[in-house]
């Protein structure tokens, strides 16, 4: 098949694509100028220069295509803009999948995210869990949900699409340093304390093989939470930390510090001139517990789950060789 993925110079993106060409599918990336390309060097890809927000050349792009991965996004919110994060994600998908609609793509997957589901408190969240007050706060995981709504608006007018919701996705070739950075930052020192949330770990090799199950036989639709392990802050902390074979954290932070430090966060970032570093948002988000249940993606897309010390040892190694830890 022809198959394109936008996005492609991504972290998961580059992954898929690695993937698709190995099937032996004819596969184009759809990507800007400046991307990185270090995770496609080598591969017999057609590159596609263009942004998903300029429909002109995301309708080029799609032309011809039989199968399309919609995986670009803008994920490190954190170093977004607020309105730069819905424009992106929302009308981004909303450009692709009009192209998608014209083009009489026979099948499109959309890279969506858990934090479009929502987080709660008494249980991992499935597909089905109401979108909660604290995540329609956070612009990054509203504008994932609005994103959804604009998939199945053109759900509606025919298209057969279907979605997949990654979590924290870790493994080799993160260059972007999204999820897996945190390899780093516990690589690098030792660090005390953390919140004492918890979080769902997915290795990158199975969201590849999420994205492939869920072309092939997800339901028009349907979303695909693409999960792994859940663990504590504290043991995510102990495992990166014997991997680097540094000290493990002693402590959790108590809630009442990360309050405030979130609002002083939040109040430098509406008056500082530069992209922010960190958010309020990921400060309130790290003491919870934001889990979730991979059950329907296992049973309905054979989704594999694997443990998240080996996704992490993946990517320490690949950091490591590639100079990130020096």
């Amino acid at each position: 098949m022809k198959v394109l993925v936008t996005g492609g110079a991504g972290f998961v993106g580059s992954q898929l694509t690695r993937a698709l060409v190995a099937q032996g599918h004819q596969v184009c990336v759809l990507r800007r100028a400046s991307s990185k390309t270090l995770m496609l060097d080598g591969l017999p890809v057609e590159h596609l220069f263009g942004d998903i927000l300029e429909p002109e050349a995301v309708n080029q792009a799609v032309a011809g295509c039989d199968l399309v991965y919609h995986v670009a996004a803008l994920s490190s919110y954190w170093r977004a803009q607020r309105d730069q994060i819905y424009r992106v994600n929302v009308e981004g998908t909303r450009v692709v999948m009009a192209a998608c609609l014209q083009a009489r793509v026979s099948r499109v997957v959309h890279t969506s995210s858990v934090a479009a589901i929502g987080v709660r408190q008494d249980a991992p969240a499935d597909e089905n869990a109401p979108f909660d007050a604290f995540s329609a706060t956070w612009a990054y995981a509203d504008s994932k949900r609005r994103a959804e709504l604009e998939v199945h608006r053109a759900i509606d007018r025919g298209l057969n699409a279907v979605i997949v919701n990654p979590a924290a996705v870790i493994g080799p070739g993160d260059h972007y340093r999204i999820s897996s950075s945190m390899v780093i930052e516990f690589a690098r020192r030792p660090i005390p304390a953390v919140p004492r949330g918890g979080v769902c770990l997915a290795d990158v090799a199975a969201v590849v093989q999420g994205h492939l199950s869920a072309a092939e036989r997800g339901r028009t639709g349907e979303r695909y939470i693409l999960g792994g392990e859940n663990l504590t802050n504290l043991e995510v902390a102990a495992t990166l930390c014997d991997i680097a074979g540094q000290r493990p954290p002693r402590w959790t932070i108590p809630d009442w510090v990360l309050g405030p430090a979130a609002l002083a966060v939040d109040a430098f970032n509406r008056i500082s001139s530069q992209p922010p570093v960190v958010t309020g948002e990921q400060f309130r988000l790290a003491a919870r517990n934001v889990f979730y249940d991979s059950s329907k993606a296992v049973c309905e897309l054979g989704y594999p789950l694997l443990p998240f010390r080996n996704a992490a040892e993946r990517a320490y190694t690949w950091y490591k060789e590639h100079g990130y830890l020096m």
